[in-house]
């Protein structure tokens, strides 16, 4: 049977307080998935991709249609489940089971490589669901934004002891999905970014979007804008098209010197996620098409070049990270044999956090009113004002950030803190305060949803870094709590074979029901990111465990 891969059909997600389902969870599911399909949120809505190279919202255009007509007919006591972005079940369950359940991408480990699993998906049998794409909850940039800003703020206090990056700066490249937060992000915390795209649509979104603020015409022209800037302390994000493979070492041969140095293209996805020297993005795909192996050595020559040239940045004094795209994995496997001497975000920045249940939380306005999270926004600086870097967050995302698509708002927060929002959020929508539910959910990169150990997972304490066994946890227990929707994947940020995450997304809606599924999952899936690194041996971790509402066995 033909499937349909491409269509012209553009999808936005219903708004208001009218119903197209039978009550608002199913609405909700169907809302976000139309949202990751939305042109303001997805890369390439055409082809069902959201983000990250290939990640996509559902297998094909039948599959959508089917996903789709399920949720508008499915009942208040049914769960529906979607095997890689295809529906193939509709099953009796009850009022406090999710109402649909994803798994995405999963392969035995025997045959999880590349090879095995983009032929699988070829012939119709998988699809690789990225994180967030796959599980209906992608935010546009600013879901990635908020990470950024706060491996950079971590960054800022572990490698300069300040609170920010005024006067310093970065250089980086890609400015697709993911990457295109990271200028926004060092201009939050006031500092200078240069970022390399090769790709002039992915410079311009960004320009017209307000996460990038100038484009130079060469690197000349970069890199003194980039030096004017760092003496005024004036924070300024500077886009250069060129390729990173040219830019990085030419920065080395002219002896400039970056305070931190980084990469965030798509890099775990070769095929189509770094494009090699001398190539445009159009001569590209034409190259892979007429000869991908060649093609494949040409990336990987290229992105060679860069990791060498960011290795000796970093013997010069800049500090150095990978960003959780596979780039050092990749560099090593083309070579470059010590492309691990580069720091893992994870475990150099963000590891403290996770460790004590904090992690990037986020909830869309289902009424599509902007003002519905702005109301959120003032209700966090009230109820939680002691919290300093969190309503410091808050204060510059309505500031500064663009909604795509569903209004939406993300941060980083931690056990207790994400309970206690939610029945705050329920309340609002049972007093009326905002127009309609709030579907609350989370990145798949979290404190005890992922096993990935070339970036969530790596450098684990005990040394559980590959150990799976708990993200599989995390889905099983959003289940039992009642979470609106969980989700199981395989493959997504760091490439096939390399990952394994949950999701979950629950819904406010005002009931009491939702207050009480609202209050375990809220409650239970940061809890088990606090079990996850107690049971690894962090001290923060048990501390947190000993004085918990769960408990630790013993």
């Amino acid at each position: 049977m033909a499937r349909t891969l491409a269509s012209d059909r553009v999808i936005r997600s219903p708004r208001g307080t009218s119903l197209s389902c039978r009550g608002w969870p199913q609405e909700a599911a169907l809302r976000l998935l139309s949202n990751n399909l939305d042109p303001e949120v997805a890369r390439d809505p055409a082809h069902l991709i959201v983000y990250g190279g290939r990640g996509k919202a559902a297998r094909d255009w039948e599959s959508f249609d089917a996903i789709v007509g399920a949720l508008r007919h499915l009942r208040d006591d049914e769960t529906l489940l979607v095997q890689s972005g295809k529906p193939v079940g509709i099953f009796p369950s009850h009022s406090d089971a999710p109402r649909v359940l994803i798994a995405n991408a999963l392969l035995v480990p025997r045959w999880a490589t590349d090879e095995i699993f983009w032929d699988l998906e070829a012939r119709g049998l998988t699809m690789y669901g990225q994180m967030t794409a796959g599980s209906w909850v992608y935010i546009g940039t600013q879901g990635i934004l908020q990470g950024t800003f706060e491996t950079l703020a971590s960054l800022a206090r572990v490698e300069f002891g300040t609170s920010d990056l005024a006067g310093r700066w970065m250089l980086t490249s890609g400015l697709g999905e993911m990457g295109g937060a990271q200028p926004l992000a060092v201009t939050l915390l006031g500092g200078v970014a240069l970022v390399v795209d090769v790709d002039a649509r992915a410079i311009e979104r960004r320009l017209r979007l307000e996460y990038l603020d100038v484009e130079a015409r060469n690197l000349d022209e970069a890199l003194e804008r980039v030096r004017a800037a760092v003496a005024d302390r004036r924070a300024l994000s500077v886009g250069l098209r060129a390729n990173a493979a040219d830019v990085y070492p030419e920065i080395v041969a002219r002896n400039v010197l970056p305070d931190v140095v980084s990469d965030q293209t798509a890099a775990h996805d070769l095929r189509v996620g770094y494009i090699p020297q001398g190539m445009s993005v159009a001569q590209a795909e034409e190259a892979r098409r007429a000869d991908l192996p060649g093609y494949l050595g040409r990336v990987r020559t290229s992105l060679a070049l860069e990791a060498r040239a960011i290795l000796e940045l970093r013997r010069r004094g800049s500090r150095a990270f990978d960003y959780g795209n596979n780039f050092r994995t990749q560099a090593r496997d083309a070579g470059v044999s010590d492309a691990f001497d580069i720091a893992g975000y994870v475990p150099r920045y963000i590891r403290p956090l996770f460790a004590v249940g904090s992690g990037p939380f986020r909830w869309l306005a289902l009424s599509g009113e902007a003002e519905d999270i702005r109301r959120i926004d003032r209700m966090i600086l009230g109820e939680f004002a002691t919290n300093e870097h969190l309503c410091r967050w808050i204060r510059l995302a309505g500031e500064k950030v663009r909604f795509q698509g569903l209004p939406a708002r993300i941060c980083y927060m931690g056990y207790g803190e994400r309970e206690r929002f939610g029945h705050r959020v329920n309340a609002m929508v049972h007093d009326g305060d905002l127009v309609a539910p709030i579907a609350i959910g989370r990145d798949h990169h979290d404190t005890g949803s992922v096993a990935s150990p070339f970036r969530e997972t790596e450098a684990m304490q005990d040394g559980s870094d590959a150990i799976a066994d708990w993200p599989i946890l995390n889905a099983l227990l959003n289940v039992a709590s009642g979470a609106t929707w969980v989700s199981v994947h395989h493959g997504g940020g760091t490439g096939i074979g390399n990952s394994i995450h949950a999701g979950l997304v629950v819904v406010a809606d005002g009931t009491e029901a939702a207050d009480r599924r609202i209050g375990r999952t809220l409650h239970n899936d940061p809890g088990l990111g606090v079990a996850r690194h107690a049971d690894a041996g962090y001290a923060e971790s048990v501390a947190i465990a000993r004085t918990a509402r769960f408990r630790l066995p013993g």
